[in-house]
């Protein structure tokens, strides 16, 4: 396990690496999940094995700090997220990346852009998302205060999210699962979707085939992003087909 100090306060973000050549590979997780639990299967596949790799977890996530005093902004993830990279000297590199960390991830590029070379989003939320009281995901847990998430309102997620997503989830601060989810549904200005789109480096989507079609893929197509729909999974691609995710993948990030 590998950790660099992210924050003023001292606070760290922690990783495991697996050695290789480079450039990096950075594998970022998705709202109360954790890297490691989430891409070591296919991080190790013959098909993505060798290379230089960084699960990393985000502050207030897993095995990383999980500072009260930190807003959890998509732009503080990133900045943080960036510091972490740059103490552990990684330039240009390949981030793969979940859901949230999609979504964190495009901002890192767009912000940091000497950090990523290529993107592979993993059903990476573009868009702002309104609140949903029903939705175990980050809509459910946006349309609560922080106040009265605190005071209770995580145990009605927990219920919702069950057994599995709770695994990792649990390990979050709950400040931190609450304000991550509330700024990842009110999006960034320009959104996400935007700043993928602008972004000049090469860029591939992956999706579950079940969900249809991308909501505006005909623009990520023409800005050169390439859309790969995936059968035999949902949103945890990497979990519910690894096979599928490591050629994908692979494919994506070949020369």
């Amino acid at each position: 396990m590998r950790n660099a100090a992210v924050t003023p306060e001292g606070d760290r973000i922690r990783w495991v690496e697996l050695p290789g050549q480079e450039p990096s590979r950075v594998y970022v997780h998705g709202l109360g999940a954790t890297a490691p639990a989430y891409f070591t299967e296919v991080a190790v596949h013959a098909l993505l094995a060798g290379r230089r790799s960084l699960l990393i977890d985000l502050l207030g996530h897993g095995i990383s700090d999980r500072p009260t005093g930190f807003d959890y902004t998509l732009e503080s993830h990133a900045d943080a997220l960036a510091a972490a990279l740059t103490s552990a000297g990684v330039a240009g590199a390949e981030v793969i990346a979940h859901s949230m960390g999609g979504s964190v991830a495009i901002v890192l590029a767009t912000r940091h852009p000497q950090l990523v070379s290529r993107l592979v989003l993993v059903d990476a939320n573009l868009d702002p998302i309104p609140p949903s009281p029903t939705s175990a995901g980050s809509s459910g847990i946006a349309a609560y205060s922080e106040q009265e998430f605190l005071a209770g309102g995580w145990e009605d997620i927990r219920d919702r999210a069950g057994s599995h997503w709770w695994s990792t989830m649990r390990l979050a601060g709950r400040e931190a699962l609450h304000r991550s989810a509330v700024h990842l549904t009110r999006g960034t200005v320009p959104t996400m979707r935007e700043l993928l789109l602008d972004l000049k480096i090469p860029r591939t989507y992956l999706l579950p085939e079940a969900d249809g079609l991308l909501p505006g893929t005909g623009a990520l197509i023409e800005a050169g992003v390439a859309v790969v729909p995936l059968p035999d999974c949902g949103h945890n691609i990497m979990l519910d087909n690894p096979e599928g995710f490591a050629r994908a993948t692979a494919a994506a990030l070949a020369d």
